[in-house]
């Protein structure tokens, strides 16, 4: 019979049901178990009659699954394809998806509501990076940037001294 050993335990909880697993293999009583680990008599038989009826990995700390998710996988599948076709397609002016335009999204496509603050984790979930525009001046003139950065930048740039002052 294969045991699970104490020290590969999560935890110090998790440790000290799995030692009373194996001490119990061993032959101690529940009540030498209880004195040994410093718990109650009724928490050694509570842990030995889940490890009795599901084995000794029901011992093992488990994670708590937490709500359940309003989008089924197969609709969070979806949403990448929907994204992609472009906020315009969905009524939107502009191209710029925000996370309130997801939210509008979702709700009208699959009819579930979630709050604007949760969209950035569900396009985490889907690996949809978050795009911010360019914001730049109106005015700007690109041919005077760019004869800027080529002529007048190198000019304004200190010249190098070839004497060794410090």
């Amino acid at each position: 019979m294969k045991t699970l050993s104490s020290t590969q335990a999560a935890d110090w909880h998790e440790g000290r049901r799995l030692r009373a697993w194996e001490l119990h293999h061993i032959g101690w009583t529940q009540q030498q178990i209880a004195a040994a680990l410093g718990v109650t008599q009724s928490a050694v038989s509570k842990w030995l009659s889940r490890a009795r009826q599901s084995g000794g990995a029901a011992l093992r700390r488990k994670k708590a699954p937490g709500p359940a998710a309003r989008l089924t996988s197969a609709q969070r599948a979806q949403l990448p394809a929907l994204l992609n076709q472009g906020a315009e397609a969905f009524g939107f002016r502009g191209a710029v998806w925000t996370r309130a335009r997801v939210a509008a999204v979702i709700r009208k496509t699959f009819g579930v509501s979630y709050h604007v603050g949760h969209i950035s984790r569900i396009l985490k979930a889907i690996r949809w990076s978050r795009q911010q525009p360019i914001r730049r001046a109106r005015q700007r003139n690109e041919q005077a940037i760019q004869h800027w950065c080529e002529q007048d930048a190198p000019a304004l740039e200190k010249k190098r001294s070839t004497s060794n002052a410090p």
